[in-house]
């Protein structure tokens, strides 16, 4: 008889205070598509608790889950947006505390620099349709809070961090968004550290658009895209350890 291992996604979603309205139901949403329990981190708030607390509150989190008995190996961290810097700050955080690593990532137009480096900012300027590239600074400036922390901190800005021996990263962003570059530049560092990575480029579709699947079909898509990717992870994580079945989507 065969078992498919059960899996926790560690959702990350907004890192403000402003910008929860959808955190209670694209998490499940993904849930649902993984076949997968979800734990949302109730981290504390940008500007009234600025970086690093979201980073700490986050690694509080997974270490959590691993105490209440849950293997980092069914483990998928996810996040979009600065949710999706986030998750990635926190592999980053977890590799050089040298804590067990989770079976990979699932990240939705990751925001990863906070320095505003990102040529898209200013070529998507006017085809983003929820904002512009001047805001990523005030945005910085807002979750830097009185840190004293640089913009290029490894885990603010997760771009600038060393990548190596980090689990594969599975990515979503639009062609059209400010923040394309952030996740694309991402991408092409991680691979050159040897980390696994996909990126799914939508084609003039809004910021986070996985999120929209009440409303656009390619998010639709790629939601059911980002479960089967999740419970490959996992499963790959425990192939040569007990037999797994999927079952199809």
């Amino acid at each position: 008889m065969t078992t498919r291992p059960s899996s926790f996604i560690c959702m990350a979603a907004a890192t403000s205070s402003a910008a929860r309205a959808h955190i209670a139901r694209s998490p499940l949403a993904l849930a649902t598509h993984a076949r997968a329990r979800v734990c949302v981190p109730d981290y504390r708030l940008a500007p009234e608790h600025p970086f690093p607390a979201p980073v700490e509150d986050a690694l509080f989190t997974y270490r959590t889950l691993l105490a209440q008995g849950v293997a980092p190996s069914r483990i998928v961290v996810a996040g979009d947006s600065a949710g999706g810097g986030l998750a990635l700050a926190l592999l980053v955080a977890l590799r050089d505390a040298a804590d067990p690593l989770p079976a990979g990532a699932v990240l939705y137009s990751p925001w990863t620099d906070l320095a505003a480096t990102g040529q898209s900012l200013i070529d998507n300027d006017e085809s983003d349709v929820m904002f512009r590239g001047a805001w990523m600074a005030h945005g910085a400036a807002l979750y830097l809070g009185d840190s004293g922390a640089p913009t290029d901190h490894p885990l603010a800005s997760p771009l600038y961090a060393d990548f190596t021996g980090l689990p594969p990263l599975h990515c979503y962003v639009s062609t059209s968004e400010v923040l394309r570059d952030d996740t694309l530049r991402m991408a092409e560092r991680a691979r050159a550290a040897g980390v696994s990575v996909s990126v799914e480029m939508g084609r003039r579709l809004p910021h986070v658009w996985p999120i929209f699947y009440p409303f656009l079909p390619e998010a639709r898509v790629a939601l059911k895209r980002s479960g089967e990717q999740i419970r490959r992870l996992v499963a790959a994580q425990h192939e040569n350890r007990e037999p797994v079945a999927l079952t199809p989507a």
